[in-house]
């Protein structure tokens, strides 16, 4: 597991993708989630600066920035 923001947590194994939220492609994929009912908004209301696609299909939106994702991602995945 990985924190993500404010206290939450996602299982690293899980994670497929991470990506900022400022393409359009990535901005229609976050709307399809949000309107799937799939989307997981962990931001407590802050900026979203990373988006995380998960094997489950499932699309986390972050307040880390996706270097700190990706870098809490190799620390995990070294140990």
């Amino acid at each position: 597991m990985i924190e993500i923001g404010f206290g939450n947590y996602v299982a690293s194994s899980r994670v497929v993708a991470v990506a900022g939220p400022e393409s359009a492609p990535i901005k229609r994929l976050v709307q399809d989630a949000k309107d799937a009912g799939i989307a997981v908004d962990v931001t407590s209301g802050k900026k979203t600066h990373s988006v995380l696609l998960t094997d489950s299909g499932h699309v986390i939106l972050s307040v880390l920035t996706p270097d700190e994702v990706q870098k809490r991602l190799a620390e995990k995945s070294q140990k």
